[in-house]
């Protein structure tokens, strides 16, 4: 009931910011992005996910919600592509920023699909930052990143090493979102750099799912068909690892065959719990949502400025700020002891 609540409120805000933003049209458009703003100005956020209606960014709008009410004078715009196409993300940012909203925090599918309009948007007076996955680093003010692509990448190499015990060996292979996701892209790249550790652990394909759950599946069977010592696949997305472990699941290869990656513990609980994954490694999602807001606010309100090293961030506290990426810096592993204490 409570989740139910949530996303009632979550709609009623987004139609709040709908109408604000219309009635407050494009006047706002071409003003500077350091204009001067009045004591108690209101403030309107769009959040824009890479997909909208996926468990994870539900849940990541569940704590941007939440900081919205908890932040004088802020509307919320929660709205996405459901197919999750960066190129009606970009119609998106380009349409709010008409609208004169103050702020565009923004999840790219395609950095370079989407940086025009974050330029544009950022011309016409619109702050834009980053949340999820990075940009450009001239279209946006800052990223708020879940944590370092080192210490995620880190983090699933070895959760994968654990769970496969003792001597771990074998093939292993990656399934991502999208070839073009400049997160996923990062956490890759140190992903190989771990690996290096294990040198009995031989990585052997990365292949897209395109945020599709049943492709990733099918990927999941062709892997697993094309590479016969294949002893693990990491699913590095919120939709390939569920699509991962349910391929491993249906095929029969519980125990033979390990997925760990990135997911919510609520879409991997039943897997966890018959033990067709041992790890889930992820961040707290509604806390990402949360500090976005806060980030989105404190930028906004001119609080926030280039050169900061930390953030006041409500009920999070300080948050560590190195260059421009606002860490939220709290990684977590999910495991058949712990994951019941987590609902999201």
């Amino acid at each position: 009931m409570m989740r139910r609540r949530c996303l009632t409120g979550l709609a009623a805000v987004v139609l709040a910011g709908l109408l604000a933003g219309l009635l407050s049209g494009c006047s706002r458009g071409t003003a500077p992005a350091n204009a001067m703003r009045k004591a108690g100005a209101k403030t309107t956020i769009c959040l824009l996910p890479k997909k909208k209606g996926l468990p994870y960014f539900t849940s990541c709008a569940e704590g941007a919600l939440e900081a919205a009410k908890s932040l004088p004078g802020v509307t919320l715009i929660y709205d996405g592509p459901t197919d999750g196409s960066p190129e009606k993300q970009a119609e998106m940012i380009e349409k709010w920023a008409l609208k004169g909203v103050d702020v565009i925090a923004v999840s790219p599918n395609d950095p370079k699909v989407v940086a025009g309009a974050m330029r544009k948007a950022r011309g016409q007076g619109t702050r834009v930052i980053t949340w999820d996955a990075d940009a450009e680093a001239d279209a946006r003010d800052f990223f708020v990143n879940q944590a370092t692509a080192q210490d995620i990448g880190c983090a699933m190499v070895d959760a994968m090493a654990r769970d496969l015990g003792g001597d771990a060996n074998g093939d292993v292979a990656i399934i991502t979102a999208r070839l073009t996701a400049a997160n996923q892209n990062a956490w890759i790249a140190h992903m190989k750099e771990r690996l290096v550790k294990y040198p009995k652990l031989n990585l052997v394909a990365i292949k897209p799912s395109n945020e599709d759950q049943k492709l990733a599946f099918q990927v999941a069977q062709d892997l697993m068909k094309a590479y016969p010592k294949l002893r693990g696949i990491f699913g590095i997305s919120s939709v390939s690892f569920p699509g991962a472990a349910e391929a491993v699941r249906q095929a029969g290869k519980k125990g033979q065959v390990l997925i760990t990656g990135l997911s919510t513990p609520n879409d991997m609980r039943e897997y966890v719990k018959d033990g067709t994954v041992k790890s889930v490694v992820l961040w707290n999602t509604r806390d990402l949502g949360y500090l976005t807001i806060q980030v989105a606010k404190a930028l906004a309100d001119g609080t926030l400025k280039p050169g900061a090293t930390s953030i006041q961030a409500g009920r999070l506290g300080q948050r560590k700020i190195v260059g421009d990426n606002v860490l939220l810096g709290q990684i977590l592993i999910f495991t058949k002891d712990n994951i019941d204490k987590f609902e999201f």
